[in-house]
C-alpha cells in the first residue's frame, strides 16, 4: 500500500495543484492511523509506523491532529519489544470519559451502556429496564436514562433494534417480536430530544460490527453472523461491507416458513424458522413440556442445572437450528460463520451436536471451507461498534478509492 506522506507528495509531485491536496493527504494519513488502532488496539508510534506503513514524521503529524481532536489519548509509557531506550507511550481511542452510548432494544428488556470511544465500558454501569408497553414510554425512558448517563456531552448514541430496518427511511418498517417499534424512527426521535447524533442498526448487522471490532471477527473481511436469541436474523459481511439489500432489509432468515401447522410467529405466519430455532423457541417448548411459563434464561439455566427436564425440547431446537445454519453455509458459502445465542449454555454438548447435524445437512464442498464458531460479542457491543464507526468516519471520513 503506498504511503500518503505530505512531505513526500510535495517532492514527488511538486506542482501547485498537487500541493493544494495536502489537507486531503493529511486526512488520509489520520484515517490510516485511526484504522490501525481500531483494528489492533493501543499502539506505540513505532508500532503505528509498521501497522499503517508510514514514516515517523507522518505518524507524528497524524497522531498529534487526532490527539487535538480528542479522538486519541496516550497511555502510560510501555517498553516496545526489541527497542532500546526510553519506553514509548501508546495511543488508543479516547476512553477516559463517556464518549458514546450504546442502546439495545429487545422484546423483554432494554439496555443502556455508556462507553469510551474504544468501546471500553464497565458492566456495572449498564442500565437495564423492562421494555415498556408503548413507544412513547420507551422514548421517555431512554431520554431520561441517557441524560443521567451524560448524553448531552457524548459524541453519539448507537441503537440496536430488532426487525426490518429501512436504511432509506431510517425507520423500523416492521418488528415481529416488538410491535411497538413498527413504523417508528427511534434514532431520529431520540436525537431530536437529546440534540446528540443517534444512529440505528438492525441487531444482526450490529452483531457483525461488534464481532468485527471487539470479537473473534477482528481482521476478517468475509463472514456471516447468525443471531438465534429472541428472533432469528442473519448478517453477512463481504469485503468488509455489510450486505444489507436494496433498502437494508436483508437477513430475515427466521421468517422462512418450514412448518405450516407450527406455532404462530410474531410476523403473523405459522411455523417460521425462528419459532423453532431460537432461545425464545426453547423457552416456549420447555414451558409446554413442564406446564408453566419460563423465560429463555430460566429455561437454559434449568436445563443446565438439571432442575428442568425437557431434553426433547432442546433436541427439537438443535435440529431446527441445524437447518438454519446449513442454509447459510449452502447459500452464502462464508469462510466463517458465527452463531450468537444463549441456548448453547444449556449443556456442554449442545454446540458439538449442532455441528454434527450441520455436517449431515450441508453441501460437503461448502462446509469444507467454512469454520462455524460461537460468537463472542453481544448486541450491546454491536450498538457501541456501530456508533464508534459512525463517529470516527464523521470526524475523519474515508475518502473513496484513496483510503
Amino acid at each position: 500500500m503506498p504511503e500518503f506522506d505530505c512531505k513526500t507528495a510535495k517532492t514527488r509531485f511538486g506542482s501547485p495543484s498537487h500541493r493544494a491536496n495536502t489537507p486531503l493527504l493529511r486526512r488520509l494519513n489520520e484515517r490510516r492511523v485511526l484504522d490501525a488502532i481500531l483494528a489492533q488496539g493501543p499502539l506505540s508510534r513505532t508500532a503505528l509506523r509498521q501497522a499503517a506503513m508510514m514514516t515517523g514524521p507522518t505518524v507524528t503529524r497524524a497522531t498529534e491532529a487526532l490527539l487535538r481532536a480528542g479522538l486519541l489519548e496516550e497511555l502510560d509509557s510501555a517498553q516496545t519489544p526489541g527497542r532500546l531506550g526510553r519506553p514509548e507511550r501508546r495511543l488508543r481511542l479516547a476512553s477516559r470519559a463517556t464518549e458514546v452510548i450504546g442502546i439495545v432494544i429487545d422484546a423483554r428488556r432494554c439496555t443502556v451502556v455508556p462507553a469510551g470511544l474504544d468501546g471500553r465500558h464497565v458492566e456495572s454501569a449498564a442500565i437495564r429496564f423492562a421494555t415498556p408497553g408503548s413507544y412513547a414510554e420507551l422514548l421517555t425512558m431512554l431520554e431520561r436514562i441517557c441524560r443521567e448517563a451524560g448524553a448531552t456531552g457524548v459524541r453519539g448514541i448507537g441503537i440496536s433494534v430488532p426487525g426490518l430496518v429501512s436504511n432509506r427511511l431510517d425507520e423500523v418498517v416492521f418488528s415481529p417480536n416488538i410491535h411497538l417499534l413498527d413504523r417508528q424512527t427511534p434514532a431520529r426521535d431520540l436525537e431530536r430530544r437529546l440534540g446528540v447524533p443517534c444512529r440505528m442498526f438492525q441487531e444482526s448487522h450490529a452483531l457483525c460490527l461488534g464481532e468485527s471490532m471487539f470479537g473473534a471477527a477482528a481482521g476478517l473481511t468475509d463472514f456471516a453472523m447468525l443471531d438465534v436469541s429472541t428472533g432469528l436474523g442473519l448478517g453477512v459481511m463481504s469485503g468488509s461491507r455489510l450486505l444489507t439489500g436494496s433498502n437494508g432489509l436483508a437477513g430475515e432468515l427466521g421468517h422462512l416458513r418450514i412448518d405450516p401447522a407450527g406455532a404462530r410467529c410474531g410476523c403473523g405466519n405459522r411455523g417460521c424458522l425462528e419459532t423453532l430455532a431460537t432461545d425464545s423457541a426453547l423457552a416456549r417448548l420447555v414451558s409446554e413440556a413442564i406446564g408453566r411459563p419460563v423465560t429463555p434464561d430460566e429455561a437454559i439455566a434449568g436445563l443446565r442445572s438439571g432442575t428442568i427436564h425437557a431434553a426433547d425440547a432442546l433436541e427439537r431446537v438443535i435440529d431446527a437450528l441445524s437447518v438454519a445454519v446449513s442454509a447459510v453455509v449452502n447459500i452464502f458459502n462464508p469462510a466463517t460463520l458465527f452463531v450468537h445465542g444463549g441456548l448453547f449454555a444449556a449443556a456442554d454438548d449442545v454446540f458439538p451436536r449442532l455441528l454434527d447435524l450441520v455436517k449431515q445437512a450441508s453441501l460437503t464442498p461448502s462446509l469444507a471451507d467454512c469454520r462455524i464458531v460461537q460468537a463472542r460479542g453481544s448486541k450491546r457491543t454491536g450498538a457501541l461498534a456501530g456508533i464508534i464507526q459512525h463517529v470516527t468516519d464523521a470526524a475523519v471520513p474515508r475518502m473513496g478509492g484513496l483510503s
